[in-house]
């Protein structure tokens, strides 16, 4: 039962808070990238970005020039001067961008080469290796790698798709990638709900099926983060039933070649997952709230009901989330 779960929760030994910064922007943000205590970039609608180089004290709010009518969904920050953008939309609407100078230019990099197309998030490995990945084509996922900092993107052959298999672009984490060549992507929609994953860079692909439900187009898995190699956390749900927790999380200890349902959930919809290596924690967040587990994510406790996309973390003192209307709050532990 949910209150036996939730009274087996290990005791978490501190509190912990979103507290709210003023952005300046009024955008809806579902992009976040944390690069240190200090450095931090943020992305969203009407071509914005958002960038704070003193803990989110204050941030630099900018639309990229040219692109004012897209809609960034995520971002990939390496320093206080170079990042990424993914915009997303049919088509030549999904876009990446690149600035090696603290947004003062942005450089076109690549375009969807597919008419139907649809960017979903981008992660790289380091700052020359990354992969973005998209809606299916022609009945596959579609994967394109760079090994040259974006300059060229070369597509990679995925599985075939179920027949309404797609990912999400809610948090800019349905893509996550670990170490120097291990990738995961995770997908949803109406029979879908799959973990895919490469341990060559992309360039290969398994997939496993999960028991996070798959019984809407608006369903399915949202989000992943991995502890290690072995175990992580898939989140995700109906983003039409904000407070639905039915089938919206599921858990592997072997790298993603299986998935089962932990004992308790998060406390709703989640659209974003992220873990702090130096606490042991694991946080989920989405429009309902965030939540922490202390175990593994086998169980949950909400610690705040604001309304956030995405989150961000390097560690537990350097860590952000994002929302509707400009919002962004820094992670708080005491």
């Amino acid at each position: 039962m949910k209150v036996a779960a939730f009274l087996l929760v290990p005791a978490i030994s501190f509190a912990q808070s979103w507290v709210p910064q003023q952005s300046g922007a009024t955008a809806s943000l579902r992009g976040v990238s944390a690069v240190s205590k200090k450095i931090a970039w943020a992305s969203g609608t009407r071509g914005t970005w958002l960038r704070t180089v003193d803990g989110g004290a204050t941030w630099q709010s900018a639309a990229v020039a040219g692109a004012e009518e897209l809609d960034f969904r995520d971002v990939h920050a390496f320093s206080e001067n170079i990042a990424y953008l993914v915009s997303i939309g049919t088509g030549n609407s999904s876009r990446i961008y690149k600035t090696i100078d603290g947004g003062a230019h942005w450089s076109l990099m690549f375009t969807n080469p597919d008419p139907q197309g649809f960017f979903d998030a981008l992660a790289f490995w380091d700052e020359k290796n990354g992969l973005v990945v998209g809606d299916q084509v022609d009945g596959r996922i579609a994967i394109f790698t760079t090994a040259d900092s974006g300059a060229t993107w070369q597509r990679q052959e995925t599985p075939p798709a179920l027949p309404k298999e797609g990912a999400f672009a809610a948090s800019g984490t349905c893509l996550i990638v670990r170490g120097k060549r291990d990738a995961w992507f995770a997908t949803g929609g109406q029979g879908a709900a799959r973990v895919f994953h490469s341990a060559d860079g992309g360039h290969t692909w398994s997939v496993a099926t999960t028991p996070v439900r798959n019984d809407s187009a608006s369903a399915g898995i949202f989000s992943l983060a991995f502890s290690d190699a072995m175990h992580g956390v898939a989140v995700g749900g109906d983003y039409t039933k904000a407070e639905d927790a039915m089938r919206n999380i599921a858990i592997t200890a072997d790298g993603g070649r299986t998935w089962t349902a932990p004992a308790g959930a998060p406390n709703g919809f989640r659209s974003a997952v992220a873990y702090l290596a130096d606490k042991k924690l694991w946080i989920a967040t989405g429009p309902s709230g965030s939540d922490i587990s202390a175990d593994g994510g086998n169980t949950w406790q909400q610690f705040d009901k604001g309304n956030y996309n995405a989150v961000s973390f390097v560690s537990s003192e350097a860590g952000w989330a994002v929302g509707p209307r400009g919002a962004v709050a820094r992670f708080a532990a005491r």
